[in-house]
């Protein structure tokens, strides 16, 4: 059985920071692509960043420096940090992880809360 769970959120001021953490247990033999998802209220899933297997970051929009997406191996754990919050980064993130069992599949977490007050 394989479980991803986010954690990390909280209600945060603009300017803050938060560093989510998505981690990945059960019966895995190899964690792969780990996408971060983000949700705005009243809004759809969209993609933030995504770290592959090797630790190659990529980023939905690079012209905003705020995110940085970093992984343990060891740990099976992977970052999303977010810098300089604003308003609008508010919504419910989601980790979708790759993982093998050895089969291949994707797991989503159940999301983390993220609050930024004004």
């Amino acid at each position: 059985q394989v479980r991803v769970e986010e954690s990390g959120g909280g209600l945060v001021q603009a300017g803050g920071s938060l560093k989510l953490s998505c981690k990945a247990s059960g019966n895995i033999i190899k964690l792969g692509a780990v996408d971060w998802h983000r949700q705005r209220p009243g809004g759809q899933r969209e993609l933030v960043a995504r770290i592959s297997r090797t630790g190659k970051p990529t980023y939905a929009d690079y012209e905003d420096e705020r995110f940085a997406i970093s992984r343990d191996y060891a740990n099976n754990t992977v970052f999303l940090e977010i810098f300089n919050l604003k308003p609008e980064d508010t919504g419910v993130y989601y980790c979708r992880a790759t993982i093998f069992t050895p089969m291949q599949d994707d797991y989503w977490g159940q999301g983390t809360q993220v609050t930024v007050s004004s």
